[in-house]
């Protein structure tokens, strides 16, 4: 009864419900702006926590990461552009939908199943996080140090596009992470003579340029395409839609929850698997990708399914499950909290305040989404030229905020050009900034398991955990090579069945 009271004391503050209401229409409008995306909005509305008591600032980010999810199927329902890579499968029915007349329909049924996911998710995490939580305080040095081997070779695994550049992203997440002051000896690692970077390099400059900066370059480096715009017009969602819709929503929703779960898989992978399973199931299959009501259900549930779901690994065990929770994971930081099993034991009620925070998210999701769903149209029509200046100002003002030094401001230029040869590259950023972010824990357990072997590198073996994740790593590097294998060969066949027909 003590920690129920602690609980709502630290809960039911003005800045707690101010902060999930404004995180939630930020992110719904942001998510609903073709070229800006809720993880770009997370990296921008960071600096501006720092002065937030914690509770309030985690919120606000979670707030703009759930409003995002959803705000990211508008455009792609309107105008066939999705707000977000996860949004791409809502698409497929949506559009088709939209330019049936029934728009306002397929916007209604995205937005009640991204609700009915997320609140799925949350309930999730709520459960899973303390038992994994409670797992994890029988791990030492040893186990820590394969738990991070199996989260950096998983995302690796799942990276789109080529294993060998995920691969290469992450090792040079790990490497710049080791710029500054070797924590053990107190000697300089990487720093070239440059004072600046003894004190690592700053995690905010990083985090806008590599994921900000690239899409305005992107943008001014090629003309806009011109949309074809459709009005939110039509009618809402039936009862019997929404009973024939349900059980792909609630699948959808487990799917969601399953890979969110696993660090690194992302809401794109689920919404697609989610909508393969409905299509799959539905007597209505026939109709799937011309404009069937429960395609986009299933697509929204997967990708909202997600959301809550990825806070499993962060809260639990320390480890973010997508970029967005690494940047949530920077927050914490900032207000010097380190998820965790600790953590239950340390901060309780904190974790159950936003428990209850995130919870009450996805009431408020459902209430701005109805409320703005004429404006949508509106929304997505905003000239690129006017925004993109705005969002430049932000980028300037978030680099500098940290340390109120402009030499983060020149970190934040130069991740940005890194982040767009990613881009055009096709490397995975994903991959570098969980690399950057374990890359400390990585070194830290591994020097500290040597450290209590006394160099014995049997302690890497000394139980059933470590040989669990040892297994585990095992597999997702097996997968990575039987993934590149198999796609190796499939560029090889295409390209002798296109030289035969020539």
């Amino acid at each position: 009864m003590e920690i129920f009271s602690e609980v709502l004391h630290i809960f039911l503050s003005l800045d707690n419900f101010l902060a999930i209401a404004v995180g939630v229409v930020i992110g719904v409008v942001v998510g609903s702006i073709p070229g800006l995306t809720a993880t770009m909005a997370v990296a921008l509305a960071l600096p501006f926590t720092f002065s937030m008591q914690p509770v309030a600032a985690i919120l606000l980010l979670v707030g703009i990461y759930k409003g995002g999810m959803y705000g990211g199927s508008i455009t792609a329902i309107l105008i066939r552009t999705p707000g977000s890579p996860a949004n791409a499968c809502t698409l497929l029915d949506g559009y088709p939908m939209a330019q049936q007349g029934h728009a306002k329909k397929a916007l209604k049924m995205s937005l009640y199943s991204s609700c009915i996911a997320d609140f799925i998710s949350n309930i999730a995490l709520i459960f899973f996080a303390a038992y994994l939580a409670k797992l994890a305080l029988s791990f030492g040095a040893p186990e820590f140090f394969w738990l991070i081997c199996f989260s950096l070779t998983i995302i690796i695994s799942l990276a789109s596009g080529s294993m060998i550049k995920g691969l290469l992203a992450a090792l040079m997440g790990i490497l710049l992470s080791m710029v500054g002051l070797d924590v053990v000896y107190g000697s300089q690692r990487l720093t070239f003579g440059n004072y600046n970077l003894m004190d690592t390099i700053s995690f905010i400059p990083l985090l806008i340029g590599l994921f900000a900066l690239p899409e305005i370059m992107e943008f001014y480096r090629k003309k806009a395409l011109p949309h074809l715009k459709t009005k939110a017009s039509g009618v809402g969602v039936t009862l019997a839609e929404m009973k024939r819709s349900m059980k792909s929503i609630v699948r959808g929703s487990l799917i969601g929850v399953i890979i969110g779960a696993i660090p690194g898989t992302g809401a794109t992978a689920a919404a697609f698997i989610s909508y393969s399973d409905a299509r799959r199931r539905s007597p209505n299959k026939a109709n799937f990708g011309k404009g069937e009501v429960e395609g986009v259900a299933a697509a929204e549930a997967g990708n909202n399914g997600v959301a809550g779901a990825t806070m499993i690994p962060l809260l639990s065990l320390g480890i973010p499950g997508d970029v967005i929770t690494a940047i949530i994971l920077g927050a914490f930081m900032v207000h010097g909290l380190s998820p965790g099993p600790i953590m239950f034991q340390e901060n309780l009620p904190l974790i159950y305040a936003l428990f209850i925070g995130i919870m009450f998210s996805s009431v408020l999701l459902l209430v701005v989404g109805n409320m703005a769903i004429k404006y949508f149209s509106v929304i997505a029509d905003i000239p690129k030229s006017i925004l993109f200046p705005i969002v430049l100002m932000f980028c300037v003002y978030g680099a500098y905020a940290v340390n109120n030094d402009t030499f983060d401001i020149w970190l934040m230029l130069a991740f940005g050009v890194l982040g767009y040869i990613f881009n055009r590259a096709a490397i995975p950023a994903a991959p570098f900034l969980i690399g950057f972010i374990l890359g400390p824990m990585f070194e830290d357990n591994l020097r500290r398991s040597l450290l209590i072997g006394s160099n014995d590198l049997s302690i890497f073996v000394r139980g059933p955990i470590t040989w669990f994740f040892i297994a585990l790593t095992a597999g997702s590097i097996l997968l990575a090579i039987y993934r590149y294998v198999m796609a190796q060969r499939m560029a090889r066949r295409a390209a002798d069945t296109s030289q035969e027909a020539s």
